[in-house]
């Protein structure tokens, strides 16, 4: 009872556990690796704008799981990101573009010109079924 009042105020305590075994992880990897995965973390948290918890430690996990094993098999820097780091990171994210609050707001630019336009989608919707 009490956990469930306290996430409602602080967010997933294991949304919260999950976030700091990753930076945990990060802060292990040799100091390239670490500077990249820094940097694609800070990328991948401003351009993605990803607003589910979820999605976005699946992302993080993944990316950790990615350089650690990089960097146990001494792959250079460059093989794994390649010529264009923010290629590398868009193509990365959009694995998990379903946590991207954009993605409502697509749906709600379409349904406010379906609207203008005359065009009645939920109508549409009832006429097919």
């Amino acid at each position: 009872m009490a956990a469930g009042w306290i996430e409602q105020l602080t967010g997933s305590l294991e949304d919260k556990r999950r976030y700091r075994q990753y930076k945990a992880r990060s802060e292990q990897l040799p100091a390239n690796y670490r500077t990249a995965i820094e940097a694609l973390d800070r990328y991948l948290n401003y351009f993605g704008a990803i607003s589910k918890g979820d999605v976005l430690l699946a992302m993080l996990e993944d990316l950790i799981d990615l350089f650690e094993q990089s960097a146990a098999d001494g792959t250079p820097i460059r093989e794994i990101v390649g010529e264009d780091p923010v290629a590398f990171a868009e193509t990365f994210l959009q694995n998990y573009s379903d946590g991207q609050w954009i993605n409502k707001e697509r749906a709600r630019l379409i349904r406010a010109i379906e609207r203008a336009a005359g065009e009645d989608p939920e109508k549409e919707e009832r006429s097919v079924r």
